[in-house]
């Protein structure tokens, strides 16, 4: 039954209005059709009924039934004459457009709705809904814009106090960094110097992170490929194995926040895949970078929690390697920001594939 109805809200309205219509007047039509019939049947007497043609008798030796009747049952009854036909017909057809009209009134504030949920999943910076419509649509827009202004206040506290904390924990860091320095034992200065480097970095990277969350970059048009190309020979002069496959047309997107997100990638094939192959899919619609490495992969159970702020996989827990844990959150909030979308796939020969899709809209 799910899958005969419309998949639309407006859809649903319109379908239930027109079902009422149509049967409030076929119970009309059947009514009328009744009380026809018994007046045909229960008419006045012979002698003060006006004087009627005569039709000629069949074959069979019967009367056929005037031209205006039809045979219901063994009676004849009257048909309706043309003028009800048209009056039931205009206002079946007055009731339709209205029908469609008054869902399609009803469904708009849901669309609206819908749409700016959407947009702020987008970005928190977006402007207020109109508080138009009904009083129920006034409603509704009153506490989604208070929604969004207490989600937007949240957000806006938790950066400043990760802010301030980081801030605030780099002069003791610096203090205790001269402090080992000054000691005489050679590995336990080396240790120590590690610990306090992995918290320098874990500073940096969450300042960041958050700074990526705060930033609003404006949209401009960008040579892919030429960025990807000048991304692939620095690396390339380090000494890394990195390739670059195939070419794209310009793209309307954020720079900055593009090339923080893609150097965030190649950095994470780099580091746990040893080498990074970049391939540039453009379609008329979307623009596809994957960026495939030859390490070991993600177990299928880990693909969306590795994407969350702070959090690695047990095999690169180590110094060497691990990393802090915010670099793929950085780059699906980069990702994001340029309105696309970010994820991760194992490749059937082995290896990772990260999958950056851009949409070609604002082109």
């Amino acid at each position: 039954m799910k899958r005969l109805l419309p998949d639309t809200l407006f859809g649903r309205l319109f379908l239930l209005v027109l079902a009422a219509i149509m049967v409030s007047h076929l119970m009309t039509f059947a009514l009328l059709l009744l009380i026809y019939g018994e007046r045909d049947h229960h008419g006045p007497p012979p002698d003060a009924r006006p004087p009627t043609e005569m039709h000629a008798p069949s074959a069979a030796g019967h009367h056929h039934p005037p031209p205006a009747s039809v045979i219901i049952a063994g009676h004849a009854i009257r048909r309706p004459p043309l003028n009800f036909w048209i009056g039931i017909a205009s206002q079946l057809f007055a009731l339709t457009v209205a029908a469609w009209f008054g869902a399609r009134m009803l469904a708009r504030p849901m669309q609206r709705l819908a749409h700016a949920a959407s947009r702020l999943g987008a970005s928190l910076d977006q402007p207020a809904i109109a508080e138009s419509g009904s009083s129920e649509e006034r409603q509704a827009a009153r506490n989604f814009n208070r929604m969004q202004q207490r989600i937007r206040k949240g957000v806006e506290e938790r950066g400043r106090f990760l802010a301030a904390v980081s801030h605030d924990l780099r002069t003791p860091l610096t203090r205790m960094k001269l402090r080992v320095e000054r000691l005489n034992d050679d590995a336990a200065r080396d240790k120590l110097g590690e610990d306090i480097e992995e918290m320098a970095a874990m500073l940096n990277a969450t300042l960041d992170y958050l700074r990526d969350e705060a930033s609003a970059e404006g949209w401009q048009l960008l040579d892919i490929t030429a960025l990807l190309e000048s991304m692939a020979e620095d690396a390339q002069e380090l000494e890394h194995d990195v390739t670059l496959a195939g070419a794209a047309r310009p793209v309307t997107t954020r720079p900055l926040a593009l090339r923080r997100c893609l150097s965030n990638l190649l950095q994470n094939a780099l580091r746990y895949g040893h080498s990074a192959r970049i391939v540039l899919k453009d379609e008329d619609d979307r623009l596809q970078i994957e960026i495939r490495d030859a390490g070991p992969g993600i177990p299928e159970d880990q693909m969306e929690q590795v994407f969350e702020p702070f959090v690695r996989l047990e095999h690169s827990r180590n110094r060497a390697t691990g990393g802090v844990g915010l670099g793929l959150a950085i780059a699906r909030e980069a990702a994001t920001q340029c309105g696309g979308s970010l994820v991760l796939e194992n490749a059937a020969q082995g290896g990772l594939i990260a999958r950056l899709t851009l949409p070609r809209a604002q082109d």
